[in-house]
């Protein structure tokens, strides 16, 4: 009987990123799988893997942006249709893993929604998880499978250095949970760090109260994991040029960007905005001039045949 543990992986490319699929596939040399992936009428999901699974190694990539509910439940469907398939081990590539924001308890009777998200995965029929830039660490202990955490940062880092060469450089942090996030960035290019010191009076606002570090006469680049609104960075833009900076740029793993996000971006004093292609670009994002995309198809790809070949992925970022 022939072991399909030599055979290269299967990919499934859902409908939520259909060109990062499409990118990832190529990075490996190898086609999608094809598969029906369609919703009837009343927008029930429907999933028909159209190729034998049986025995072998899939990746189902599918990132859970907007409409969230919409393409979590084609994951799930997909992961189920697989199991039943006789898959020897799915795992589910998550670019942007929604409701992570949702990582405990804000207050009385509210959910902890990324942990019942890693739940219905894993239920679903997933083996292994792999994904991006968490926005909170721990999430990876709310899987009870193997979850694979990549980093954005290496790819930021190029660019960065790309772009500014040896100009003097401030990361900056825009609140103080992605501190260790912008230091990580921050040592690897020896550049300084500073930190917004900033109070929420209310969700989706916030107020750039106090900058933490000397960013006078420096390129200043704000980092961080979710962009959403753009409240966040467009304040704290305008509070660093107002504190000297010569310029400010964004990088952000994840381009959420809802509602007029788009709009306020444009019109804020960032320089650029840059963001990865974990979550495919809306129309109003592509035509925006100081928003670009970096793409992650490369370090998915490459997570990916190390985990088909049961090599070490976190030797990615040593």
């Amino acid at each position: 009987m022939p072991d399909t543990r030599d055979r290269p992986p299967k990919i499934i490319g859902c409908n939520s990123n259909r060109p990062l699929s499409e990118a990832i596939a190529n990075y490996l040399n190898l086609p999608l799988t094809k598969a029906d992936i369609r919703r009837f009428s009343d927008m029930e999901v429907f999933v028909e893997i159209q190729e034998n699974v049986r025995g072998e190694d899939v990746f189902v990539i599918q990132s859970t942006s907007y409409p969230a509910n919409d393409n979590l439940m084609e994951l799930l469907v997909t992961l189920d249709a697989l199991r039943r398939g006789s898959a020897r081990r799915v795992t589910a590539v998550i670019p942007y893993y929604g409701y992570a924001r949702q990582d405990r308890k804000s207050g009385p009777r509210t959910p902890i929604s990324a942990k019942l998200v890693a739940n219905l995965i894993t239920k679903a029929g997933a083996d292994r998880v792999l994904t991006m830039d968490l926005h909170a660490g721990q999430i990876q202990g709310f899987f009870d499978i193997p979850t694979d955490n990549l980093f954005a940062a290496p790819e930021f880092t190029k660019d960065i250095q790309d772009r500014y060469g040896n100009e003097k450089i401030t990361i900056v942090s825009p609140d103080v949970g992605g501190v260790v996030r912008a230091r990580a960035i921050a040592s690897r290019i020896d550049a300084d760090l500073a930190i917004i010191d900033k109070r929420r009076e209310k969700a989706g606002v916030s107020e750039v109260m106090n900058i933490i570090g000397d960013v006078a006469g420096t390129r200043c680049i704000l980092v961080d994991d979710i962009v959403d609104s753009g409240g966040t960075l467009c304040n704290a833009a305008e509070a660093l040029m107002q504190s000297g900076a010569i310029s400010v740029d964004a990088y952000v793993t994840h381009g959420v960007l809802s509602g007029g996000a788009v709009a306020r971006v444009t019109s804020s004093p960032l320089s650029s905005l840059v963001t990865t292609d974990s979550i495919q670009a809306t129309e109003a994002v592509r035509d925006a001039h100081n928003i670009r995309k970096l793409t992650v198809a490369g370090l998915f790809g490459e997570a990916i045949m190390r985990i088909s070949e049961e090599r070490s992925v976190s030797s990615l970022f040593n």
